[in-house]
């Protein structure tokens, strides 16, 4: 399970998902086939609050919820995330299978005549580079001493995959075995899905390699990594995890085709720069879920008055916008015209981060900070009229519904900030006053709301604040850059596996953006990932939680309520909490 960020200002706490199993689902079945009666054809237009900017969402930079839904419908993989979040293995693509437990063994087939839209077959080579990226094996990187070089910049966490050594390639050159040394409770979300996105023949063919062969030989050839023994950086390598890290980031349509290749169910047409991208079906595409529709564009539209009307106005078929009283109430009043709204919980959460440097380099500071923020004024404003019972979440890793988030808010030092205490910043700063940039996506109505609200309550304790928003399109690649002193976001989770937590707070990682370090926390963290007991994995958490609230890290400010509206011009539409949103069947929309 890999967190991705989000636009929207209204959460459900992410790392409440890290505890629901350390698997969901088992084996969780095949495929399911698309439903007879569904007229194919056809085309839908879907709104998002996002602007999309990179062909590849696994980097600490592109990992947005935009990138990876785009990602999502031209990509295919072993397996996917239903609505139920049970994890459903696509047969067609391929065969995933644990052929050990001790050591924990796993092979990869992809099956023949699996192909990107150039007309290359997927290959092992494909899983080799997602194997290479999301491990960092090759990474001799040592921070403090600034020696040595870090590769692939992923956004997930490299821990679990880190486990194993060179995968063991297949002679048909469609199979890929890798075995850990430990068990490793997300082994079956960690590769291959729910899409191979990134083409392995064309970083060869950027570093200069011949062809795939050499690709795999030159990583085969190339030593695993040692911050302790670093060594040159090898060119080929740099150049393919270059291009990987920032190669396929674009605001519109590449002129070279290679940079948006498709596996998938659709192939993307057109892209409109911050404001529309347009998909159309891929007619080779026979290893998956077959879409009914042949064209879906996406509009990125922040405002939700503006979604509403452009679903009024049937300029758009799928909404997703911002969740509050008065947008789900604007919905309501559709119903007649044949609208359908969906309001429910979502894996998500909004939250204040605050670096570990700049002012909040001093501890003081950073806890002063975190007493004026005004959750239960930000809760009221933005999502109590939409959920009554909506509070300020207490919690970084566990939402309201879970047993052990009572325990863990008993514990965990939360109790200090319920409600904001001025006078006690005050103190805090003896005088001092401390100018804070704050960062967050200025397009997104709810997170001006909550930045002004933030702004008014600190600037009565002596911080100078200074607006550090940014468009919809440049915040998310703005995170962990600097230039700002802390941001405010949401992450967002697929509601599968543990290896989310490491993945934000695990030290050195690359979406560990707010560089906290804990070690104690982080021995906690790698004894997680390798726990399949669900309590055991419980009580680590919880650990871990209060690890990260005794470190003054910032503020959960409240958990995500989701809202989908859609036109009954379009059918197949089902609500899904976590990060894929509608998005998650996509195959199954079609038009009347």
């Amino acid at each position: 399970m890999r967190f991705g960020r989000i636009s929207k200002a209204v959460g459900v706490a992410a790392a409440a998902a890290l505890a629901l199993s350390a698997c969901a689902g088992g084996g969780g079945g095949t495929t399911p086939s698309t439903a007879a009666a569904a007229k194919t054809g056809g085309s839908a237009t879907v709104v998002e609050v996002n602007a999309f900017n990179t062909f590849n969402p696994n980097t600490a930079d592109g990992n947005t919820d935009i990138n990876s839904k785009i990602s999502y419908a031209t990509h295919s993989g072993f397996y996917y995330i239903d609505n139920k979040l049970n994890v459903v293995r696509n047969e067609k693509f391929g065969k995933m299978e644990k052929t050990s437990d001790n050591p924990l063994t796993v092979k990869y087939t992809i099956n023949d005549g699996v192909k990107w839209s150039d007309g290359t077959p997927v290959t092992a080579a494909d899983l080799l580079l997602q194997w290479a990226a999301f491990s960092g094996y090759y990474n001799d990187a040592d921070a403090d001493a600034k020696t040595g070089t870090s590769y692939f910049s992923y956004a997930g966490d490299p821990t679990g995959i880190a486990l194993t050594d060179f995968p063991e390639m297949g002679a048909d050159g469609r199979s890929m075995t890798i075995k850990y040394s430990k068990p490793f409770a997300d082994w079956e979300i960690a590769l291959g899905g729910p899409g191979v996105d990134i083409p392995a023949h064309v970083l060869a063919k950027k570093a200069g390699l011949a062809d795939t062969k050499a690709f795999v030989d030159l990583l085969k050839g190339t030593p695993r990594g040692d911050s302790k023994a670093p060594k040159p950086a090898n060119a080929q390598l740099k150049i393919m995890s270059d291009m990987w890290n920032t190669g396929f980031d674009t605001k519109t349509l590449p002129a070279d085709p290679s940079l948006y290749l498709s596996n998938g169910p659709f192939i993307v047409k057109s892209v409109n720069q911050d404001q529309s991208l347009t998909m159309v079906k891929n007619k080779d595409y026979n290893w998956g879920p077959a879409a009914n529709l042949d064209e879906i564009t996406v509009r990125y539209i922040g405002e939700a008055p503006a979604q509403v009307q452009a679903l009024k106005n049937g300029e758009a078929d799928i909404i997703a916008p911002q969740a509050s009283a008065d947008t789900v109430d604007q919905l309501k009043a559709l119903q007649s015209q044949g609208v359908t709204v969906d309001v429910g919980n979502q894996l998500a959460y909004d939250h204040l981060d605050l670096n570990y440097s700049g002012p909040f380099a001093d501890k003081n500071v950073r806890d002063a900070f975190m007493k004026v923020v005004p959750r239960q004024d930000i809760v009221d404003k933005i999502v109590k009229k939409l959920d009554p019972k909506a509070a300020p979440l207490d919690s970084q890793l566990f939402v309201p519904d879970q047993a052990s988030y009572a325990d863990s808010v008993k514990n965990n030092g939360s109790s200090a900030y319920k409600a904001a205490d001025v006078d006690g910043a005050k103190k805090l700063l003896n005088g001092a006053t401390p100018e804070v940039r704050i960062m967050y996506n200025k397009d997104n109505p709810n997170r001006v709301d909550a930045f002004s609200l933030i702004r008014e309550s600190a600037t009565k304790a002596g911080f100078k604040i200074v607006d550090g928003g940014l468009g919809k399109s440049d915040w998310g690649k703005a995170l962990g850059k600097g230039g700002y002193d802390a941001t405010i976001f949401g992450w967002s989770n697929s509601g599968v596996g543990v290896s989310g937590v490491p993945q934000i707070f695990k030290t050195g990682n690359d979406s560990n953006f707010n560089k906290f370090s804990d070690p104690e926390a982080d021995k906690l963290m790698d004894e997680l990932i390798v726990t399949t007991d669900k309590s055991k994995q419980d009580s680590l958490v919880e650990q871990i939680d209060k690890k990260i609230w005794d470190s003054s890290y910032g503020l959960p400010l409240f958990q995500s309520v989701g809202v989908d509206a859609y036109s009954d011009r379009i059918t197949g539409v089902k609500y899904m909490p976590n990060q894929t949103g509608v998005w998650w069947n996509f195959w199954e929309w079609a038009q009347k």
